[in-house]
């Protein structure tokens, strides 16, 4: 038991420390450079991207985390430390957190995105644009802040749980 006590933790931090990359990398470096281009450019992008990312790992990780952070937080419910149970649902929280402002607020902008139609076709990018840009973004460093707290939480609980250990 001890041994899926740990292994828990660790996938639960490792997957949602992939997440958390993945949404930080939106807040530093692709919404940025995207800022800086054309409306057309930008919607025709970020419609590509919202294609492209939903595939067999992304969903894998995404799904992954909600359900290794759920397992870590079961596992370790009668762990020797309290702490590491407390630490375990307050990173399974954070994290579910993340997943419903992600299927709550940035999907639905995707796919009203999506919806748009061909950014070639679109008589009024810029509306377009504006209709998504600032919410998404705003939506994105609100998951960003819960994914990288449910990752803090996890690798506490870890640390807590191997420090309990020894």
């Amino acid at each position: 038991m001890r041994a899926a006590r740990s292994v828990t933790l660790v996938v639960a931090a490792v997957l949602t420390g992939l997440m958390a990359g993945l949404f930080a990398g939106f807040v530093y470096a692709v919404m940025p450079g995207l800022r800086r281009s054309g409306d057309a450019a930008f919607v025709e992008v970020m419609q590509n991207i919202n294609v492209a990312i939903v595939n067999p790992l992304f969903m894998t990780l995404f799904v992954g985390g909600l359900a290794a952070g759920l397992a870590a937080v079961v596992v370790n419910w009668r762990s020797g430390d309290p702490a590491v149970r407390y630490w375990a649902i307050a990173g399974f929280a954070c994290y579910l957190l993340m997943f419903v402002i992600t299927s709550g607020a940035n999907v639905p902008l995707n796919d009203k995105l999506a919806a748009a139609g061909d950014p070639a076709q679109i008589a009024d990018l810029a509306a377009v644009r504006a209709q998504f840009e600032g919410p998404w973004v705003a939506w994105n460093i609100a998951r960003t802040v819960a994914n990288v707290g449910a990752l803090v939480c996890f690798a506490v609980a870890l640390l807590r749980f191997r420090r309990s250990q020894s």
